[in-house]
């Protein structure tokens, strides 16, 4: 098998997220979970990368990965997901060992986010890498990182108020719908999908008591526990044709591949309502509605991306607690890199160790042979220390004799400091 190209010990992060790609590029790019460990076994099999872990969620799609060039991930990622040539190159970034450290521990600590302090990434994260670990594609390095990573936002979530004040992108919905209408206690709310965030919202929306909830889901069995959970009534997918016109209120969230509400349909809906407003929430990446229904007059589609604007608004709250996470992250930084860098020295001091014994075995050798042969054991000691002596001095002062005149100087330099040596006085520096 051919070896993994570039340095074998690098650490890299590349990806888009929120900040450097609108919503259409990156629905583009997302893993759903059924996906994700076959693409993580593709990109390790295929020796791109030595280890590797993917973070896929509406809000960002990184790859984090030990070995290997970040060129290569980048195409890697066009390819898996059928994507021309250079077409993710304006939205990706790509970060060198220190940047991918940094980033990882603010993405966990949810500094990162789109809504700051929010602690669903990390939930999110942990699960990347127990698919990873799944996958058989996570080593030491990566292993080593995701869990200084979650001790990390652990501790920046426990001694910081990143996330006292946080506005939830539920919490923003929320705001949106008593912009729309006067009261949501007079309204129908239909959630459809049956996942983490879908119940985020349902615990903000049925906190403000409306008129009705409705759960649709793929799966009855699923979609009946969550609806169960909020006093609801539960119904499938292939209901909603005839069901959507009751419903003043949609949030949806699945993990569909292609649009379930397409505009169509909601035309058709709109005029079964005699033009009564709808107010829809995608929460999904790729968009669950297609994004044309938003043109339609009676339609107030909203998608994570225009949620932002409000989310935003409470950031000023946590300004002091940011500037205090940010310094732990720095410090924790440092602690982490540090280890890293001890790993590029193993080698060397396997082979440094490795010399040395050998040398020690050859002199212990001797040593036996003089004994066995009536050496008396004095004369055997001291053979084997200047044995020894001579063996560790000879690859040094052949170095220094062998050397011109700057690498002379810098080994006189390096010599003076591994082995502590003094320089000798100068003419005239001895006191009288």
């Amino acid at each position: 098998m051919p070896p993994v190209p570039g340095n074998a010990m690098s650490l890299h992060t590349v990806g888009l997220n929120h900040t450097t790609a609108p919503l259409e590029v990156r629905e583009r790019v997302t893993f759903g979970p059924d996906a994700l460990a076959d693409a993580l076994r593709d990109i390790t099999g295929a020796r791109t990368v030595k280890e590797a872990a993917i973070l896929s969620t509406c809000n960002r799609t990184e790859v984090y990965f030990h070995g290997g060039e970040p060129t290569r991930v980048a195409h890697w990622l066009e390819d898996v997901h059928g994507l021309k040539s250079d077409t993710l190159r304006p939205h990706l970034y790509t970060l060198g060992q220190d940047q991918a450290v940094t980033h990882a521990f603010r993405v966990a600590a949810g500094l990162d986010s789109m809504v700051l302090g929010e602690p669903q990434i990390l939930g999110q994260m942990k699960q990347a890498v127990r698919t990873a670990e799944s996958a058989g594609s996570l080593g030491l390095v990566l292993n080593r990182l995701f869990q200084r990573t979650f001790a990390v936002a652990k501790d920046v979530r426990s001694q910081t108020d990143i996330g006292s004040a946080s506005i939830s992108m539920a919490a923003a919905a929320v705001k949106l719908a008593e912009r729309i209408f006067p009261s949501i206690t007079d309204q129908r709310l239909l959630l459809i999908g049956a996942g983490e965030m879908i119940e985020l919202a349902a615990n903000h929306f049925v906190a403000r008591h409306p008129k009705s909830v409705t759960v649709a889901n793929r799966t009855l069995e699923r979609g009946q526990s969550l609806a169960d959970r909020l006093g609801a009534e539960a119904i499938l997918l292939n209901e909603l044709s005839e069901r959507l016109p009751q419903f003043d209120m949609i949030v949806t969230c699945t993990a569909s591949t292609l649009p379930i509400l397409g505009k169509g349909l909601l035309e058709r809906v709109i005029k079964a309502r005699r033009h009564a407003p709808v107010f829809i929430v995608d929460l999904a990446v790729p968009r669950d509605v297609e994004p044309e229904a938003g043109a339609l007059d009676d339609v107030f589609l909203y998608s994570v991306d225009d949620l932002s604007a409000i989310v935003k608004d409470n950031l000023q709250i946590r300004k002091e607690a940011v500037v205090q996470a940010e310094a732990m992250i720095a410090e924790q930084t440092g602690h982490f890199l540090r280890w890293l860098e001890g790993r590029t020295v193993v080698p060397t001091i396997h082979a440094l160790s490795g010399h040395v014994d050998e040398m020690r075995e050859i002199e212990l050798e001797r040593a036996r042979r003089m004994l066995a042969n009536g050496t008396p054991p004095d004369r055997v000691l001291d053979a084997l220390a200047r044995g020894l002596a001579n063996k560790f001095l000879h690859a040094p002062l052949s170095a220094l004799n062998t050397a011109g005149d700057a690498e002379r100087a810098e080994l006189i330099a390096l010599f003076g400091r591994v082995y502590r040596l003094h320089e000798p006085p100068v003419d005239g520096s001895r006191g009288r």
